[in-house]
């Protein structure tokens, strides 16, 4: 694919273009982690900080579903449980899902066009401490006299104005994700638009990096308007405004508008650079170049576009004018199509392709089968007038987790999988990764599938208690959380033996149809990559020209 000199890649100085170890001494090993402008090393701590936080979220997780085995007041007073519901969103949303996504991009994107860092590596090393501090604000509001926040990841007033002291802590925290989120967005697209390596044109880029380079841009546009949104909640309880009080001539829905047109981009951000990770494994282990590259990147693109015109489709119940809820429904719909492009071309890659099935394989069709599942349930809640029955019932609550576990997560879980030998010089154990696979997409389905249900008979979301008629179902979800929440312990320990180095030895390309600069440099990569930009074979297979012959 291109012409790598491996001393321009690698150094024997550890001193000067090394890592420093432990066997430096403890005290220079924190400080290289905490000073770090290296971006494989913001990449490690972007994903360790994010399966930390999916841990946290994930108990929180198991408090609901334990409070929902059975009808009745279980374990936690009501309050508290609103509490678990609000941080377990919060968390996971923006500690552990999108925090894992930057964290790949920092990894793979320079390694993926040929330069040797991010542009801005001491904003980088910024962008990724701010969000330890955020966190702990966060979740020190457990701790505090009036408790966590309590009216849901969405903070709708009046309820949240309701709120105890945890309120300015929480706004404080999203400020700095916000901060955070913007910086890393920033650094990409600078990054990416002006540091490709020479004969890399945008059109011969992987799907990731073009996944991430209009994530960013979505990042900078939306993360400005939830900041907007809770700095109204801010001055409405402490400075006397009234954004969204009736009694003072606000409205309360101008919160529901301002806060979704960020939380439908959001929710594209959660899951395009998943897009861009499925679309790099499936040619992979299929052994064939991807079906229709320009066309992906044309539907990434309709996508990100139509998520800024969408937003009013979470609002159908406030009476809005039927005209507003025609737009809003067939914008919706409409989405489906550059989405229905992407599972196509992922279909016809497959087709009559050498595939084998290795643990990231896997894990990419359980995506593409299991985030199509999510995917047809919001088409079903795009509907007005349906949608005035499934509003806030455990049906959205299905829909949304279809998306975000087996669709952000798995694709996240599949990206570590199919670089982490590029990543530490050693193979993961492939039978204890198949059986992770296996184990977690089985209970996934246990305790997501019941809640369509649950949803369809009229359960509503957000409640602590509930009528013996959801009982059976309920019970099921909960053995299914539990038993998936188990599931990710071998995962964990399959990949902190691939950090120790406890393995077989990767080679360089590592997969037999990986295709890509990153697999051009040795395993495990070196600390500084491409200190002199590669040279692009102009007949690279990726570019789109040689996708169409």
């Amino acid at each position: 694919m291109s012409t790598v000199n491996p001393a321009d890649t690698h150094h024997d100085d550890h001193h000067h273009h090394g890592p420093v170890t432990l066997k430096d001494g403890f005290f220079k090993w924190c400080m290289r982690w905490i000073s770090t402008t290296n971006h494989k090393d913001l990449g490690t701590l972007y994903l360790v900080f994010s399966f930390t936080m999916l841990f946290i979220g994930g108990l929180m997780s198991l408090v609901i579903r334990a409070e929902l085995f059975a009808p009745g007041i279980q374990y936690v007073d009501p309050e508290f449980y609103n509490q678990m519901i609000t941080l377990h969103a919060l968390v996971m949303i923006f500690g552990g899902i999108m925090p894992g996504f930057v964290g790949l991009a920092n990894w793979m994107v320079p390694m993926m066009i040929g330069c040797s860092d991010l542009a801005l590596p001491r904003v980088n090393n910024w962008g990724f401490w701010i969000l330890p501090f955020a966190f702990t604000l966060l979740l020190s509001t457990l701790f505090i006299d009036s408790g966590a926040p309590a009216a849901g990841w969405t903070m709708y007033p009046p309820l949240v104005l309701q709120s105890g002291d945890s309120l300015p802590l929480m706004i404080l925290a999203i400020h700095m994700m916000g901060v955070s989120s913007i910086t890393g967005a920033i650094n990409v697209v600078v990054t990416i638009l002006n540091m490709r390596a020479p004969g890399m044109t945008l059109l011969k880029m992987p799907l990731f990096v073009w996944t991430w380079l209009i994530t960013a841009y979505l990042l900078i546009a939306v993360m400005p308007v939830l900041a907007g949104a809770v700095t109204m909640l801010l001055t409405d309880r402490y400075f006397g405004t009234s954004f969204f009080s009736a009694a003072g001539g606000g409205d309360p829905v101008m919160y529901q508008h301002i806060f979704w047109f960020f939380g439908h981009p959001e929710v594209y951000i959660m899951i395009l650079p998943a897009f861009g990770i499925i679309s790099m494994i499936i040619p992979t282990f299929a052994r064939k170049p991807l079906f229709g590259y320009d066309s992906m990147v044309y539907a990434t693109a309709s996508i990100a576009f139509l998520s800024f015109i969408v937003w009013a489709h979470h609002m159908f119940t406030v009476g809005m004018p039927v005209a507003g809820e025609l737009f809003f429904m067939f914008s919706t719909m409409l989405i489906a199509v550059p989405t229905g492009v992407k599972v196509f071309n992922w279909v016809a890659t497959m087709w009559r392709g050498s595939m084998s099935f290795e643990t990231p394989m896997l894990f990419a069709l359980g995506f593409v089968f299991l985030f199509t599942i999510g995917g047809f349930s919001g088409l079903m809640l795009a509907i007005t007038p349906v949608d005035f029955q499934y509003h806030d019932s455990y049906f959205v609550v299905a829909h949304f987790h279809y998306v975000l576990v087996p669709g952000a997560l798995f694709s996240i879980i599949a990206a570590i999988y199919y670089w982490i030998p590029k990543w530490t010089g050693v193979m993961y154990n492939e039978k204890l990764g198949q059986f992770h696979f296996w184990w977690s997409t089985v209970w996934i389905n246990v305790l997501f599938f019941p809640q369509h249900f649950l949803g369809l008979a009229g359960m509503p979301r957000r409640i602590p208690d509930y009528s013996t008629q959801f009982a059976d179902f309920n019970m099921v979800s909960s053995v299914g959380a539990f038993m998936f929440f188990i599931g990710q312990f071998p995962f964990a320990y399959n990949m902190i033996q691939c950090m120790r180095g406890k393995g077989q030895a990767a080679t360089d390309r590592v997969w037999e149809g990986a295709r890509g600069l990153e697999w051009t440099v040795p395993s495990p990569a070196p600390y500084h990559t491409f200190e002199t930009p590669p040279k692009i074979d102009p007949k690279e297979v990726t570019s789109a020209a040689e996708q169409h012959a």
